[in-house]
């Protein structure tokens, strides 16, 4: 393998950005020296001054659809559009694949439909539902980080929704496991009954009230004080519910939540009648939640920001000629994440520095992640290089997901990926027009209660 050093006027190391020089040997970062530092022997390349060096984004939340559902993601494209965004660790939803990732063969089985075709580096969450509770063991054991489950319908029949005896057995087998249950948390009673609602967004958007998330919230805070479990809050949308967050945390609850650039840069105010591209659950909210929820990002409530893409074929997604309540739910913006959020970030006055963590080590940390998100000698030199103040307008039709629908449609955003390393090897290159190279990623697998180190999946060595 090439040994090569990247050379960076600001590069994030340490907690800051500064300039330095990257040493990458063997896949690995092998030293972080002075920017100017002589290095023999190494391919020696200097990042334009107008560029930062990253470490490689993780993004926790992730539905690659595949297999059983690849007309609407898929291994390929997905991984394609996220070396496009920076992203070089994914860890995908045990849904809305067929079969759902709730046993160990199921696993299996999406692991053969992964391998040879991924882009960067992915992992696998496993599922909690109403038919596999008392058996999580054998799927543990199999490497995925942790369980998901839902406290309303997931919106497909195969993955069940627990009631509150299902989360809490989950979340007691879960913590007799030393692993970790991730939750959509949404009360189902609170909800409006499933059926159309018009291509108003108003109506949607009171039919999925924040009182419902605020509940939901609360009934794992209780199943974790119960069982002594690691809870997740997924996707939050509703900054009033961040009181009960950090009140959890006060007494000593293990609780991480994160939230999705969608909440972070869309309104509800903006949405047009009929643009099921905005639809999402839970729903997008005003401008005075949003405010709120930028104050729990700043404040370190908020652990960290990742995709929750949830892509659907075109006709899915407008299923319903723009009817909210019959649209498929889910917003497309795996490519995309980091350059929104720091578009709102700007207009904020954010400097890119406080957002850096919440797109790398923290949802490392959430997955179980270690050694990914951080420019640190040893670590696997996954890198990107992103432009902050470059320019450009989302083309839909032009983004690398499979299907030609997403809510930043249109949408002027500053900063750019110009440039994705996976283990020092270039897999994107905006230069060269996109994807470099044969897929390189590696399926991941995470370390269990009952091995001492990360088990490889197969085709690990690739």
């Amino acid at each position: 393998m090439t040994r090569r050093v990247l050379r960076a006027g600001r590069a994030w190391v340490d907690g800051s950005l500064r300039p330095a020089a990257v040493l990458v040997e063997d896949g690995r970062v092998a030293a972080v020296l002075d920017r100017d530092a002589p290095v023999a022997d190494a391919d020696d390349l200097a990042l334009p001054d107008d560029t930062v060096l990253l470490p490689g984004l993780v993004d926790s939340h992730v539905h690659v659809n595949e297999p059983g559902r690849t007309e609407w993601e898929g291994f390929a494209s997905a991984t394609a559009a996220a070396a496009a965004g920076g992203v070089t660790t994914l860890v995908d939803m045990p849904l809305n694949s067929l079969p759902p990732t709730t046993t160990a063969d199921a696993l299996a089985v999406k692991r053969a439909a992964a391998r040879a075709k991924v882009r960067v580096d992915v992992g696998f969450w496993g599922g909690a539902v109403p038919e596999n509770l008392g058996s999580l063991g054998p799927l543990h054991d199999a490497g995925v980080h942790g369980f998901k489950c839902f406290l309303a319908p997931s919106g497909v029949p195969e993955f069940g929704h627990l009631d509150a005896a299902g989360l809490d057995a989950a979340a007691a087998e879960v913590a007799a496991l030393g692993s970790r249950l991730i939750v959509h948390a949404e009360d189902p009673d609170l909800l409006a009954p499933a059926g159309a609602l018009g291509r108003g967004y108003a109506a949607f958007l009171a039919s999925r009230p924040p009182a419902s998330e605020a509940s939901a919230i609360d009934a794992v805070i209780a199943a974790a004080r119960r069982t002594g479990a690691r809870v997740h809050v997924l996707h939050l949308s509703d900054a009033t519910s961040l009181p009960l967050i950090r009140a959890a945390r006060a007494d000593g609850v293990d609780l991480t939540v994160e939230t999705c650039p969608h909440y972070l840069t869309l309104t509800a105010e903006e949405v047009p009648d009929g643009a099921a591209e905005f639809k999402c659950c839970p729903p997008i909210r005003g401008t005075a939640n949003q405010d709120l929820l930028w104050g729990g990002l700043l404040d370190g409530t908020i652990d960290a920001v990742v995709s929750d893409h949830s892509p659907s074929t075109v006709e899915l997604k407008r299923s319903g000629d723009g009817d909210f309540g019959l649209a498929w739910g889910g917003v497309s913006g795996l490519q995309v994440g980091l350059s929104a959020v720091w578009t709102e970030a700007r207009r904020r006055d954010v400097p890119l520095e406080r957002l850096l963590p919440l797109f790398t080590t923290g949802p490392a940390a959430v997955a179980g992640l270690t050694g990914v998100g951080t420019i640190t000698p040893g670590a696997p030199a996954h890198l990107t290089a992103f432009a902050p103040d470059e320019e450009h307008v989302v083309d839909a039709a032009a983004l690398l997901h499979r299907n030609p629908v997403s809510a930043y449609d249109h949408r002027t955003l500053h900063g750019r990926v110009r440039r994705t390393w996976l283990r020092g090897e270039t897999v994107f290159d905006l230069d060269r027009g996109g994807v470099v190279g044969a897929p390189a990623g590696r399926l991941l697998a995470a370390a269990t209660a009952r091995t001492a180190a990360p088990v490889p999946a197969a085709g690990a060595d690739r």
